[in-house]
């Protein structure tokens, strides 16, 4: 119990750490969104390949079905629309867009494969709803409609790809071989790369997102998920906000605003509503 408790919460903080890394290359524009996400998956593949042929040899991906391509697709589309989202949104709402979106796709994919949902749930689905609309509402503080956008379309992928991640019997295979299917669509965008707007800091920041963050978190979260509940991995990721917003005020200066605070307490109250709810399938 406390190494599933390590592990996941390893795991969240790896989250987190996406968010304020892509905030902190973007915001001070050391690299451009496509090239981050590039060097991110990129790396994030040859490390898992690594760590896969270092523990059982380089047969294991003759030998075994490593990943699927609806997995790899949905990780490439939260992993694109991730980075451009965060070219307008700072790391707090970002973060916060992205989990609501990941938890509202989940809750819906469950109802469509015959969840029944009671009163409770539809109050607390409700309940986050109007705060996600409160928080793009147009006004003064309200943040980028274009990144709100492609940071929901992001949350909505990594939904599906939690979801299926729930049917890996072997996380680090199997994030391995997602990883590398997503190589090839990393081609669609390299019309979009700008080498001009490069910097070191820019790389560096990318890399670390996809070696430690990306890769090596997300094969963590895949060893986690088939131990947690629904509700508790629904949960436990209502946490990966905070910190990120925590870590965008100390590491980007970014200071969270009214709009912000409130979105979230509704949000996140209305999510954990939900999942809170003990309800007959």
């Amino acid at each position: 119990m406390i190494q599933l408790a390590s592990f996941t919460f390893l795991a969240l903080l790896a989250f987190a750490a996406n968010s304020i890394l892509c905030r902190l290359a973007l915001a001070n524009e050391l690299i451009d969104p496509a090239s981050f996400t590039i060097l991110r998956l990129a790396s994030g593949a040859l490390t898992l390949t690594i760590l896969i042929c270092l523990r059982s040899g380089p047969k294991i991906f003759r030998e075994k079905k490593a990943g699927n391509l609806v997995s790899a697709l949905a990780l490439f589309v939260y992993a694109a629309g991730f980075s451009f989202a965060y070219v307008w949104l700072d790391t707090g709402t970002g973060a916060l867009i992205l989990f609501a979106s990941v938890q509202l796709s989940m809750i819906t994919i469950s109802l469509f494969y015959g969840h029944k949902f009671r009163f409770q749930e539809w109050a607390g689905m409700l309940i986050a709803l109007t705060g996600f609309i409160y928080l793009v509402l147009p006004g003064v503080s309200a943040p980028s409609l274009s990144g709100a956008l492609l940071m929901t379309l992001a949350g909505i992928a990594w939904g599906v790809y939690s979801v299926k991640g729930k049917l890996s019997t072997d996380a680090l295979l199997d994030t391995s071989g997602n990883f590398l299917r997503t190589l090839p669509l990393l081609l669609l965008l390299i019309p979009l790369v700008d080498p001009g707007n490069w910097q070191w800091q820019g790389g560096f920041y990318a890399l670390l997102s996809g070696v430690i963050a990306s890769g090596l978190g997300y094969a963590i979260w895949y060893s986690v998920l088939p131990k947690l509940s629904a509700s508790i991995a629904a949960v436990s990721q209502l946490c990966v906000p905070v910190v990120a917003a925590i870590g965008g005020l100390i590491l980007v200066n970014e200071y969270p605003d009214s709009r912000l605070i409130i979105a979230s307490i509704i949000i996140l109250g209305g999510i954990a509503l939900v999942t809170f709810t003990k309800s007959p399938s």
